[in-house]
């Protein structure tokens, strides 16, 4: 039965091959892009509390750019949105956690995301906090690239009869090394691990676990929104014994992604069990949802990503 599962695991993650790929904004594949300095442009909204789109998008709050960071660590330079919570430039002393989330794209404005389709993450996250059901939390959106499957993924695979990935350990490198600095040096963070998550969907979550496993001192939140777990014969769940126990863990699932959902679930399903034989305990360290009739998509996340930011950040 454990190899039926993984042999339909295997054939799900063939037909999702294109899928991965579209889930990188169109306009980043197709330029090469220009050294930038690491300096931040304000693209502040008209009204942080009343989410007016600014310049014809849909960006709510204050937001500073980092246009094209170039990185030591990889081929290619990227976008690097920051999202400052409600009440950051009224309250000069207090400082603020940090969660870093892959697709950045994706995540705020329709303009720059795949099939014009958001998480609306800013407005999500903003609601929540105005509302005190969650700390306020500086959120570090991070666009993917034309490598974006190279990446994210921390083995080679051969998908599709093509072999991808495997640059996953640069990708981190760039992250921690490169990028928390930066945010860190020019923001009003709470730098610790306790107060530093990281977060993606898809080979976003696989490179989530990934990143936290390499570098278990620095992040304190792993939100996995339909990990791509099933890539390279489910590696990330033999991977979990040098997972480090002290993080709270968020994985989630729909009932309807890909051709097989059922496999596509399973191979959740056990992951999740492989957490728990180490130790992770739900509702403590670990949250494990399944969302009824959810696809893999950009609206099946921005439905439900708040549920990750209440068990990360709710109060």
């Amino acid at each position: 039965m454990a190899l039926s599962v993984r042999l339909s695991a295997r054939l799900l993650g063939l037909t999702l091959s294109l899928l991965l790929l579209a889930c990188q904004s169109p306009s980043s594949a197709l330029r090469t892009p220009p050294p930038r300095a690491l300096q931040a442009q304000s693209v502040s909204t008209d009204a942080e509390s009343t989410g007016v789109p600014h310049s014809g998008g849909s960006l709510s709050g204050d937001f500073r750019l980092h246009a094209q960071v170039r990185s030591s660590h990889l081929k290619y330079a990227r976008d690097v949105l920051v999202w400052l919570p409600p009440g950051y430039a009224q309250n000069p002393t207090q400082r603020y956690g940090v969660l870093y989330v892959h697709d950045g794209n994706n995540l705020f404005d329709r303009r720059t995301t795949f099939g014009g389709v958001e998480w609306q993450l800013d407005e999500r996250a903003g609601q929540l906090m105005r509302d005190g059901k969650i700390t306020p939390t500086i959120v570090v959106g991070i666009y993917n690239s034309p490598g974006r499957m190279e990446e994210y993924t921390w083995y080679p695979d051969t998908v599709d009869g093509k072999t991808f990935g495997g640059e996953g350990q640069s990708y981190a490198d760039f992250v921690v090394k490169e990028l928390k600095p930066l945010i860190d040096r020019q923001y009003r963070t709470q730098p610790d691990k306790a107060h530093t998550g990281i977060m993606g969907s898809s080979l976003g979550g696989l490179i989530s676990f990934y990143t936290a496993r390499a570098y278990p001192e620095v992040f304190g939140q792993v939100g996995m929104l339909s990990p791509s777990v099933w890539w390279k014969n489910e590696q990330a769940t033999r991977d979990i014994a040098g997972f480090p126990q002290d993080v709270k863990v968020w994985v989630d699932m729909g009932t309807r992604e890909g051709r097989n959902p059922d496999a596509m679930l399973q191979t959740a399903k056990n992951f999740v069990q492989g957490l728990e034989q180490t130790g992770f305990q739900h509702f403590q360290n670990l949250a494990f949802h399944v969302e009824e009739g959810a696809d893999h998509s950009e609206a099946a996340w921005a439905a439900r990503v708040g549920r990750p930011l209440q068990f990360f950040y709710g109060n």
